[in-house]
């Protein structure tokens, strides 16, 4: 099957069904299938889903962004990071050959706190989706690995 590039809306719930994020009344978001650039589960159901159609899709905390790992909580010296600081900053951080977004939890004079947690971490997580397009990925699209254009990948 050749890699397509899927235009679709989402709107992103917690289990409660509280709103986290949606793309309604903004642009489509824009994937290349087998790219590992969505959640498994979510690229699985737009592949079943033709255009127009809508579905909802409910994912465990393993489906989705793992279990809360408290081994990824940590602290810095605050002398170690930007001056200008505030809860909830976000930081990109290499450990070995893998890099990960910190997130800023707390911190005073002397010490930061720390967590490399996915921010949706631990949680199960509701997408309802709305396939807008659906078309074959172009070569560069996949020599680059990511949808360009509307939704996608810009390149300047």
């Amino acid at each position: 099957m050749s890699q397509k590039v899927i235009s679709f809306h989402y709107t992103l719930k917690d289990d409660k069904g509280a709103v986290i994020e949606s793309s309604k009344g903004g642009e489509a978001m824009a994937v290349l299938t087998g790219s590992d650039s969505i959640l498994p589960k979510v690229e699985k159901t737009l592949l079943a889903m033709g255009i127009g159609d809508k579905k909802s899709v409910k994912l465990s905390a393993d489906e989705a962004y793992g279990p809360y790992d408290e081994r990824l909580v940590g602290q810095a010296g605050r002398n170690e990071l930007p001056e200008q600081l505030e809860v909830g900053m976000q930081f990109t951080a290499q450990q070995g050959a893998h890099m990960s977004i910190v997130t800023v939890t707390a911190f005073d004079d002397n010490v930061v706190h720390l967590d490399a947690n996915h921010p949706l971490a631990g949680k199960a997580l509701e997408f309802d989706l709305e396939v807008t397009g659906s078309r074959d990925a172009t070569a560069e699209e996949l020599s680059h690995g990511h949808a360009h254009g509307p939704g996608g990948h810009h390149h300047h």
